[in-house]
């Protein structure tokens, strides 16, 4: 039985395919388009449908649109309209009230044709597709009873519990809103969740971390990390002013007080302004105020479910400085995140929920060990794209021990290997990738990347090196936690040392993805650091890079030293007429398709 997640609400567009319980295919449409965040520029476009990411998925499963059985959006429009028009053909929306929501304040002038794409999405799925994708759309006919609504927040529940490898968990959603839950508890067993509790719209954490982001001049729904990254520079001048805001209550429950931020912070920063000490402090005293509600919610909830376990998703649960707050807290013994906790994830929680309910299956048939999920290219096809664009190259003997060498002179490789990654973050198949060593690095990869000079980079480490350089660390893949560098290793590493002595790290196994940790040992074996810099591939403003034309042009634009694409390497400095191994062969021929996956119309 194929079961296809899509998520067409917000930000973070992106589809996923199950079959029969197993993840086989998932990716964010923004790799295809070139938009970050599948945001056109336009207020309504982030409704559309994924196609790309949909059609890419179907071709994973070589079937047709109607070969699927169901579908699942994630988002119900009709908890917001009301539960009375559900099985009509045509509705007009009852904005005038409102539905079943009697406090509206909150709903913004979009919201009516936000719902109206909703509602009609399966026709959007049956006629509106691309021509140029039609091979797998002509001809579609999803039929009502196959198209499923799934909440906003049982999709992020069901993403972090139903392929956690927990049989149970307490279960944890945050973020800005669904439709009008935005915060929820969970008690998951098997494949069943069972809810405790929700906070609903207004009060919102993760709004309220939106709106100081944009106070902060960056761009809300995008930038957060930006400001969790801002505050290890800043102190607690503003606590006091965050406590205010948010009350807690029993069970869970919490509200927001509305604030009129430039008459508590002053006037908003505008982008491309210089930080001051006062962005710092506004910045650290959010995120310490975000930590400690969060710490008394998951204490709360240990209690109410009695258990040792806890999945998290939602875009707060990308936030790995609170991350690893709950988990130094130990309310719970063990914590599993959802790599892709924003939106994008709810396309992949909402088929799982979806498929097990129609299998009527209670048993647990996967476990989300990698986040490995998106498009990948042979070597056959990146060789053919790189003659095409008359690149020069050379095919590597060994990968790893080549590679290894190049970092080990401290220079800067692009790094592009097989299925590309399902998260907002690089996990070593589309990385850029550095030596840790020279304290230097982090500032000449935030320059490479046009990126903020406080921004930290992250360390990738061998998993079974982990607790020798970095405190305390296990097993981590997804990056969703930091450890405090050891104090003897943080000479050795100082590249991805932020300035509050942490780093975000990745931890890697042979099992997981052998060529990335091949690569660390030959590195480890020349330095005797068992640690690189691993680095989203992608510039300001772009998404990572998906095919291997995204991938070279990214590198020819951009100041790296040397692209590492399937078993080739390209260097900018190369001797091409003393290298013999180079290969510069001028042919004539039509450009390969893979390499015009990305084109859009």
């Amino acid at each position: 039985m194929y079961t296809l997640g899509i998520n067409a609400v917000f930000h973070d567009s992106a589809a996923c395919l199950i079959k029969d319980g197993q993840l086989i295919a998932a990716a964010e449409e923004e790799r295809f388009t070139h938009f970050k965040h599948g945001k056109r520029p336009v207020p309504f476009s982030t409704w559309e449908l994924p196609f790309h990411a949909i059609d890419y998925c179907l071709c994973i499963a070589d079937i047709h649109v109607n070969d699927l059985e169901h579908v699942a959006y994630s988002f119900d429009p009709y908890l917001l309209v009301g539960e009375q028009y559900r099985d009509k053909s045509t509705i007009e929306i009852p904005f005038e009230n409102n539905g079943k929501i009697d406090n509206n304040d909150w709903l913004n002038v979009w919201d009516p044709l936000f719902l109206s794409s909703i509602i009609n999405a399966r026709a959007q799925l049956n006629d509106g597709y691309p021509h140029h994708l039609q091979k797998r759309f002509i001809g579609a006919n999803i039929k009502p009873e196959q198209w499923h609504y799934v909440e906003h927040h049982l999709a992020h529940a069901a993403s972090a519990f139903n392929c956690s490898p927990f049989d149970e968990a307490a279960v944890m959603t945050v973020d800005g809103r669904g439709e009008l839950a935005t915060t929820t508890y969970n008690f998951g067993s098997g494949q069943q969740l069972t809810r405790i509790g929700q906070v609903n719209m207004p009060h919102s954490l993760g709004l309220l971390y939106e709106q100081v982001t944009t106070h902060l001049g960056f761009l809300h729904s995008s930038d957060e990390y930006k400001v969790m990254a801002l505050a290890s520079y800043g102190n607690t001048d503003f606590v006091k002013d965050f406590r205010e805001m948010i009350s807690l209550s029993a069970n869970g429950q919490y509200t927001i007080t509305n604030q009129n931020f430039t008459e508590r912070f002053g006037p908003q920063r505008l982008r491309h302004h210089e930080f001051t000490a006062h962005h710092f402090n506004i910045a650290h005293s959010l995120q310490l105020v975000l930590e400690e509600t969060l710490l008394d919610i998951t204490s709360w909830l240990q209690k109410e479910t009695g258990s040792a376990n806890l999945c998290m998703a939602g875009g707060v649960a990308l936030n790995c400085v609170a991350n690893a707050r709950i988990r130094d807290a130990k309310a719970f013994n063990n914590i599993w995140g959802q790599p892709a906790s924003g939106d994008d994830g709810t396309a992949l929680g909402a088929a799982l929920w979806i498929d097990a309910q129609q299998r009527k299956s209670n048993e647990r048939e996967f476990v989300m060990d990698h986040a490995y999920l998106g498009p990948e290219y042979n070597d056959d096809e990146i060789e053919k794209f790189m003659k095409w664009s008359k690149v020069p190259y050379r095919r590597m003997e060994n990968i790893a021990e080549e590679t290894a060498e190049v970092l080990a002179q401290d220079k800067i490789i692009g790094w592009y290997q097989n299925r590309m990654e399902f998260d907002p973050r690089a996990l070593g198949n589309r990385s850029i990738l550095a030596s840790p060593i020279n304290p230097e690095m982090q500032a000449r990869l935030n320059e490479v990347k046009d990126r903020e000079d406080f921004r930290p980079v992250a360390p990738v480490v061998l998993e079974e090196e982990a607790a020798n350089w970095f405190e305390s660390a296990e097993y981590s893949p997804f990056m969703l936690f930091i450890y405090d560098v050891k104090a003897d290793k943080a000479d050795r590493i100082p590249a991805v040392r932020h300035t509050d002595g942490t780093a975000r790290i990745q931890t890697v196994n042979e099992q997981q993805n052998k060529k990335y940790y091949d690569l660390l040992k030959a590195f480890y074996r020349k330095i005797g650091v068992p640690v690189l810099i691993n680095t989203s591939f992608n510039t300001l403003g772009k998404p990572i890079v998906c095919t291997p034309r995204d991938a070279i042009e990214c590198f020819w634009s951009s100041p790296f030293d040397a692209l590492v694409i399937g078993s080739f390497i390209i260097e900018k400095n190369a001797d091409i007429n003393s290298n013999p191994d180079i290969q510069t062969t001028t042919i004539t021929q039509q450009m390969p398709e893979s390499a015009a996956v990305a084109v859009t119309e």
